[in-house]
């Protein structure tokens, strides 16, 4: 008896054959391609289908669309979450690029964070965005002292402190995460899809930082 599957592990399947082919294509005329993906719980179904396509994975560089400022062995870690989910199985070759270093803070990490950024192959061949339900994006918090700086600056990351968020975080740009010839927004459940709704409704993205994305051509992948 075939069991049958979840409209989420579906639609991280299909999103899962989309990032593949975007990256396939990509490989076909360049040495080298980056993937940015977003940590949480809602993308390990797709990091984990992912992880199962076969693709020339030692020349796909990865990296993340934010990071909390923690070790990698923690719990809240997105890298740690990446090693778990993504780099096994036929992705275990893809170089990861990880957003920490051994600084105390993403202030005082943040210039070799940057170097190690900007030195990727841009444009990415994917950007894959979550949003929480405040309408946030990568680190783009409503409530960031840095927010304005994020949607402004050319610089490749931002040091981001939060009044929400327990952790100090460090973020891709607004700039850096555009530089991509493919955006792509995962999200489940209907609360969030009722939150991009609003967001297609207006243009404040102090208000709602995934507005900053909302412009440019977007896949949208919503399940219940």
């Amino acid at each position: 008896m075939t069991q049958e599957i979840s409209p989420r592990d579906r639609l991280s399947l299909q999103l899962a054959e989309a990032v593949a082919e975007a990256l396939r294509v990509d490989l076909a005329s360049r040495e080298r391609v980056l993937l940015v993906v977003s940590g949480g719980s809602t993308p390990v179904p797709f990091l984990r289908a992912l992880a199962e396509t076969p693709l020339p994975w030692s020349r796909v560089d990865v990296t993340l669309a934010d990071e909390r400022w923690v070790a990698e062995s923690d719990d809240d870690s997105n890298a740690r979450l990446i090693r778990e989910h993504l780099l096994r199985s036929q992705a275990r070759q893809a170089n990861f690029v990880a957003l920490t270093n051994a600084a105390d803070t993403p202030e005082e990490g943040e210039a070799e964070v940057a170097g190690r950024v900007a030195a990727l192959a841009w444009p990415a061949s994917a950007v894959v965005l979550g949003m929480g339900g405040d309408g946030h994006t990568a680190s783009l918090f409503p409530d960031s002292r840095e927010l304005e700086l994020a949607l402004s600056t050319a610089e490749p990351v931002v040091a981001v402190s939060t009044p929400s968020q327990p952790q100090a975080r460090i973020s891709l740009s607004a700039d850096r995460l555009h530089q991509s010839s493919r955006h792509f927004l995962h999200i489940t459940g209907d609360a969030k899809r009722d939150v991009l709704g609003k967001a297609m409704t207006g243009d404040d993205m102090r208000a709602l930082p995934i507005r900053a994305f909302l412009a440019a051509p977007l896949g949208i992948y919503w399940a219940p």
